[in-house]
């Protein structure tokens, strides 16, 4: 007997009376997670990997913010002095790869870099930047215009223009990219089998490329497209 492997993935999740709520132009990648209380805001996109987890406490992610691939998002329902820690993300962030955040605070265009981990009581000011790798500890403020990395992190020096600048650019080019990546992942599986025939169909020989490797490739045969195939992608009439 055989027996269908069913994935117990849930890209949203609800936990106790929590659900998540994420805008309609908002992307989350089919791999992340999104748990409880949960919101995204417009045109922002939470990538493959990661895990919001909003169980204990709340998380707010603004508009046209960025959390990229395997990252980590959680809160705190107290810390020890009592203060209650949600976690709060501003309006175009980003958030590097693989970046932890926890009971904490990142203002409006924030930088924070691949690797970095931001602990509970953390804020980071409007145009302050975390470098990649930072560990930042318990209520640390990074006030604006800074950058601060290491571990623990330290102040290391003023941003330049051209880097505030980059941060709005860098959320405004994930945000780009983000429209690519839905589209995709809305296609139907025709059309991902449509499209996996035709690039096979036209793919071309590098004879100079494969000579360099050492590769030699054996061209396979004619694929023919059968017409009934997607009608609406048959080539026009000219």
């Amino acid at each position: 007997m055989h027996y269908a492997i069913v994935s117990r993935h849930r890209t949203l999740m609800n936990i106790f009376d929590k659900a998540p709520a994420v805008d309609k132009e908002a992307f989350v990648a089919p791999s992340a997670s999104i748990i409880g209380d949960v919101l995204v805001g417009r045109g922002s996109s939470i990538w493959y990997g990661c895990v919001l987890r909003g169980d204990v406490n709340s998380i707010s992610v603004g508009s046209g913010t960025n959390i990229q691939d395997n990252s980590l998002v959680h809160v705190a329902k107290s810390n020890l002095s009592g203060k209650v820690l949600p976690t709060i993300i501003g309006d175009n962030v980003t958030v590097g790869h693989s970046a932890v955040l926890y009971g904490c605070t990142v203002e409006d265009e924030a930088f924070v870099g691949m690797g970095a981990t931001l602990l509970d009581g953390v804020v980071v000011e409007k145009h302050a930047m975390i470098a990649a790798g930072a560990l930042v500890r318990q209520n640390t403020r990074i006030p604006t215009g800074e950058v601060w990395g290491g571990n623990p992190a330290k102040f290391l020096r003023k941003l330049t223009d051209e880097e505030i600048a980059f941060i709005a650019q860098s959320a405004t080019n994930y945000s780009n990219l983000a429209q690519v990546h839905a589209a995709e992942n809305a296609k139907p599986f025709d059309e991902i089998e449509f499209e996996k025939v035709l690039r096979k169909k036209f793919a071309k020989k590098d004879e100079e490329y494969d000579s360099m490797l050492g590769v030699v490739r054996e061209l396979p045969p004619e694929l023919i497209l059968p017409n009934n195939v997607l009608p609406d992608k048959e080539p026009k009439a000219k």
